[in-house]
């Protein structure tokens, strides 16, 4: 009895099945392309979508927050382009090299597709279309992943970026991947990006999921990024996740990071109605240092989950987590962090740190920080607070003068601007505090 219970689909799992069916042979992608579809639906459909019976997924359960399926986006039309040229405004004045995504499909009449050195730039439909051996050789492999929202991806994964930095070069402006949904009616997104960046390249990139369209946004996401770094490359990735306020966003990173590599990863997210944001990482390669960061600002019944693997596998890596949220309302704000040291990695230095600050008696957060250690010679740590703003502190701001909100948004700037600070990129930097201080404005 309990066996049918469990294996009972729901009309969401009902609609992705149908949903599959009368799309794997529209998809692009032939041959080993087509069997790598296949099998991770099959993937998908043993284990449904994730449940609170699933540890990993046990706060975010999208199984009972996914009660249907948008249909898939349709491309995009004039108007829907049209309302897509306000996206990446969050990013100010910063000077990019702007690659948009429209309702889940490239516009390259939004983009800058203009040559440079050592960069080559594809949309991932046509990459998956004529069988990239860029694409076959890494799509699906970079870090082999259980997860049943990859597997989906994976299956049902239409367009995105496919980045190659050649060895050596330096990438003078930010790429920037603008993924905007435009609103025009329900629908659902699957882009897959692929970027490999080779040994001893520099670059800068920028993701954002961003909402154009009036309303809240009635819309779904899953999102995949595969991430190579080659041996003693230098890249900083910047997640910026602003979707409408009804919108329901699951990404994921996987990224193998090599040798005497420096990783910068920074998340941002201000928007959306549920959101679950992955990160697998692993080291591959002897004495690489990264810093892995994030600031969710949460209000509302706003849902936000961000889970991290970082897998040290390599010896004499460096890395540093540290993830902040501000939450407000009746908000929720999850974060799961393991550290995996592997047998061989000798002389890891691995230090994670999860703080919360609630704004409410209604708010919740859940942190759970993990250390795996199957090695002896590491210095590895994790801790975890939750807490509303200092009293004291509160009182000193406001015994010399200043109003009461805005002691309090000086407080929680000085609470994130220390995930912030470490962004290497100055201006990028400004604008996200920017940001920040915006959203405290409209909190007030």
């Amino acid at each position: 009895m309990s066996a049918e219970v469990r294996h009972m689909k729901t009309a969401a799992e009902l609609a992705l099945a149908e949903t599959y069916a009368a799309a794997k042979q529209k998809l692009p992608g032939k041959g080993p392309l087509a069997v790598l579809r296949e099998d991770a639906f099959r993937h998908f459909e043993a284990q449904g979508l994730p449940h609170r019976r699933v540890e990993e997924w046990k706060y975010t359960d999208l199984r009972a927050l996914m009660r249907d399926l948008k249909p898939l986006a349709s491309p995009p039309d004039a108007s829907a382009k049209a309302r897509a040229k306000t996206a990446g405004k969050i990013i100010g004045d910063v000077e990019c090299r702007r690659l948009m995504f429209v309702d889940g499909a490239f516009a390259s009449e939004l983009s800058d597709v203009t040559p440079e050195t050592g960069l080559a730039i594809a949309s991932m439909n046509q990459a998956l279309a004529k069988g990239d051996a860029l694409v076959g050789t890494h799509v699906g492999k970079v870090i082999e992943s259980k997860d049943a929202a990859v597997a989906l991806n994976t299956a049902l994964m239409g367009d995105g970026a496919v980045i190659r930095i050649a060895a050596g070069a330096s990438i003078a402006r930010p790429l920037h991947l603008i993924f905007v949904a435009t609103g025009g009616k329900p629908a659902s997104m699957f882009t897959r990006s692929l970027i490999v960046i080779e040994k001893g390249a520099r670059a800068m990139l920028i993701e954002s999921h961003e909402y154009a369209g009036a309303g809240s946004g009635d819309y779904q996401v899953n999102a995949a990024l595969e991430l190579v770094v080659g041996d003693e490359a230098h890249v900083d990735h910047v997640k910026i996740i602003a979707e409408g306020a009804g919108a329901l966003h699951v990404s994921s990173l996987m990224a193998s990071i090599g040798a005497r590599a420096r990783y910068n990863d920074f998340s941002f997210s201000i928007g959306g109605a549920v959101v679950r944001n992955q990160l697998f990482l692993r080291f591959d390669g002897e004495d690489t240092v990264a810093g892995i960061r994030g600031v969710c600002l949460l209000k509302g019944r706003q849902h936000a989950d961000t889970t991290l693997v970082l897998d040290h596998s390599a010896k004499g890596c460096q890395s540093r987590e540290l993830f902040k949220s501000v939450l407000d309302g009746e908000s929720r704000g999850i974060f799961q962090g393991k550290i995996i040291v592997r047998p061989h990695a000798q002389k890891t230095d691995g230090k994670m740190m999860t703080q919360a600050l609630l704004l409410s008696d209604t708010a919740e957060a859940d942190n759970k920080p993990e250390l795996e250690i199957f090695a002896d010679d590491v210095q590895c740590g994790h801790g975890a607070t939750a807490g509303a703003l200092d009293e004291d502190l509160l009182f000193y701001l406001k015994a010399r003068g200043i109003p009461p909100k805005e002691a309090e948004a000086l407080l929680i700037q000085a609470f994130i601007g220390e995930a912030v600070e470490g962004i290497e990129h100055a201006g990028l930097r400004e604008v996200l505090m920017e940001a920040a201080v915006a959203w405290l404005k409209a909190r007030a």
